[in-house]
């Protein structure tokens, strides 16, 4: 079997090439962006629409609650189980986004982390609602500074999973933190999609305008009661929360997404560009890409 894995920063044009690629090769999607995979979040995560999900059959789209909780390593086990039972019948498989945690998940596999006791993650989430991130900083600090030395401080959700395996295994967080690559049963073809970073953005300032028209804030205002849940910890839910909250004013909010979201695409491109296995191509250049699609794949 060939894993051809189509990713690249989000709006760079990734979903119109997916189904093009799934339609040559006989495949279905396997969707890689981590909040797609949640239910009531369509506008704001720029899921597929119900044309586009019917065009191509597609797995890990709309799958969980936004209150469930799903990490990295829980996607790489779905996926390989899913591969594996798609093998005798699909000897080309398609993985489509643009998270990066997860890509490499699937590619190169995650440390073997114990699983988190219940207990302690509703303990850290309740203690992060109430006393904020700075007083578990210190904890993490004191459990395990070589970790709290190269972590990113900012980063609530790695943070509190730091600490999470610290209470459940009594052990640092670093000491499951080996890195090594596992060996997969299948290849892996990287078809990575750029653009020049003007054009992007531009891209991004439209579609961000264009989740606006198509009603976001209404779909933000439904998800209300979930807002603390980590997967609505999201650009463009977090924002419109707070025009909810009288904070801000709608205005500010939509130019705070669009700023927000190019952030995430600079840190998307620079977390690809380490990857030398990446075949670059524009999304422009279709033809290309399908001969190389057909170059690289099973018979």
């Amino acid at each position: 079997m060939t894993l051809f894995i189509l990713l690249g920063p989000t709006a760079v044009g990734k979903t119109a090439l997916a189904l093009k690629i799934a339609a040559q090769l006989g495949s279905p999607i396997l969707n890689c962006d981590s909040r797609q995979l949640f239910r009531g979040m369509t506008i704001g995560t720029a899921a597929p629409t119900q044309e586009e999900l019917a065009q191509a059959e597609h797995f890990f789209v709309g799958t969980l609650e936004p209150n469930e909780y799903y990490s990295a390593a829980q996607y790489e086990k779905d996926v390989l189980q899913l591969l594996q039972r798609l093998a005798p019948t699909h000897p080309n498989v398609l993985l489509s986004g643009g998270s990066m945690m997860y890509i490499d998940a699937v590619c190169q596999g995650i440390d073997d982390i114990p699983t988190i006791d219940s207990d302690v993650r509703s303990l850290l989430k309740e203690r992060y609602a109430a006393e904020g991130l700075e007083p578990l900083l210190q904890e993490l600090r004191l459990m395990d500074p070589e970790y709290y030395r190269i972590a990113d401080l900012r980063n609530p959700k790695r943070i509190i999973h730091a600490l999470e395996v610290c209470y459940t295994s009594g052990k640092p967080y670093t000491s499951f933190r080996t890195r090594s690559t596992k060996e997969r049963p299948f290849r892996i073809v990287k078809i990575g999609l750029r653009r020049d970073r003007a054009d992007l953005f531009e891209r991004i300032n439209r579609r961000v305008d264009e989740m606006m028209r198509l009603g976001l804030l209404d779909e933000v205002r439904s998800l209300r009661p979930l807002r603390h849940e980590n997967a609505l910890n999201t650009v463009g839910y977090k924002e419109l929360f707070r025009v909810l909250d009288g904070e801000w004013t709608l205005e500010m909010a939509v130019e705070r997404i669009k700023k927000n979201t190019r952030v995430y695409a600079k840190k998307q491109m620079t977390w690809f560009q380490h990857d030398q296995s990446i075949r670059w191509f524009h999304p422009d250049e279709e033809e290309a890409i399908m001969r190389f699609v057909e170059q690289n794949a099973t018979r």
